[in-house]
């Protein structure tokens, strides 16, 4: 298990968890007590640095390199999965994964991206940034999945669009605004949720929905506290700073009436509990296409247009 640098008392006591466990083996000793109260100790520190996270410190959290992303929420979640591949007009890029899964005998387009697990997948997945055909494969899934009249979830998780210069001479700027244009009137439910990184116009190209949910960690900017930093100060530096101005966690998107809720993650993130936070969130995308179903494509088309119509309101003083 890794830790970040504020998980540190956490890591040790993990470590005393660790050495009690071997000496019980060693010397046959019944050491269940002390297990149970170490436990207890690592449980109680992970809440009270849960309950005094900083705006920085939920962005680690974010990228943790053990959170789950997109094609292992799918796994746990879904009894058969089919991938889809392609936007039958330049390739197929692995920064975007979507297909039909099956929820409690429900079929759902799932969308989002992925970022790889390890060094080799991240460079075939291009570290989950899109390219304009991973966006063209997202609105063909969609309009697929409109045809067919099946719900669509899409799972956020990008640190941005490829800002290469191949991507935008191909329409990376088109693609994304398309599906801005073609989500707001898709006549089947639409769920949106941000699992980890949710940077600029590359969450947004697969983010307009009935309902937009943020994982607990997870972060939703127009730019990253890094490239912030790196514009205002001259320097990474600040990034800190600049994750605390930009306002990005979920409570903050929340309390901006920019996302319907936040999803809660297992005590220390997402990561320490895969299987229970994929459960969790089964549940959120269920009982969330139960609602939206109760209305017609027309009220849920004209309901979405609304709720992002309310959106960037300001009053002159």
């Amino acid at each position: 298990m890794q830790f970040l640098d504020f998980e540190q008392p956490v890591a040790e006591l993990y470590e005393q968890l660790e050495k009690v466990k071997q000496a019980g083996e060693k010397s046959k000793v019944d050491v269940s007590a002390t297990v149970k109260e170490i436990e207890e100790k690592i449980r109680q520190k992970r809440l009270e640095i849960a309950q005094q996270l900083t705006s920085w410190q939920r962005v680690q959290l974010s990228r943790h390199p053990n959170r789950p992303y997109t094609l292992s929420y799918i796994e746990k979640m879904c009894r058969h999965f089919i991938e889809l591949h392609g936007d039958r007009k330049v390739k197929d890029d692995k920064a975007m994964v979507g297909g039909l899964g099956d929820i409690a005998n429900r079929t759902i387009m799932f969308i989002g991206h992925q970022k790889g697990i390890n060094t080799r997948m991240r460079q075939l997945r291009n570290f989950g940034m899109a390219n304009p055909e991973g966006y063209r494969k997202a609105l063909r899934l969609m309009k697929l999945a409109e045809k067919f009249n099946k719900p669509i979830v899409t799972l956020i998780d990008t640190p941005g669009a490829f800002p290469g210069l191949e991507a935008e001479e191909r329409g990376q700027a088109e693609a994304i605004a398309r599906n801005l244009y073609e989500m707001v009137l898709l006549k089947v439910p639409v769920v949106c949720i941000v699992i980890g990184e949710g940077a600029s116009g590359g969450a947004l190209g697969i983010g307009v929905g009935d309902r937009v949910y943020m994982l607990e960690n997870t972060w939703y900017s127009v730019i990253s506290p890094e490239s912030c930093s790196s514009i205002l100060w001259r320097s990474w530096d600040y990034k800190e700073q600049a994750a605390e101005e930009l306002k990005l966690t979920a409570a903050h998107m929340k309390s901006f009436q920019l996302i319907d809720d936040i999803i809660p993650e297992p005590l220390g993130g997402a990561h320490v509990n895969p299987d229970e936070m994929a459960e969790t969130l089964k549940g959120w995308i269920l009982r969330a296409i139960e609602e939206l179903e109760q209305f017609s494509p027309e009220e849920r088309i004209q309901q979405r247009i609304q709720k992002f119509s309310r959106m960037g309101v300001f009053k002159e003083l």
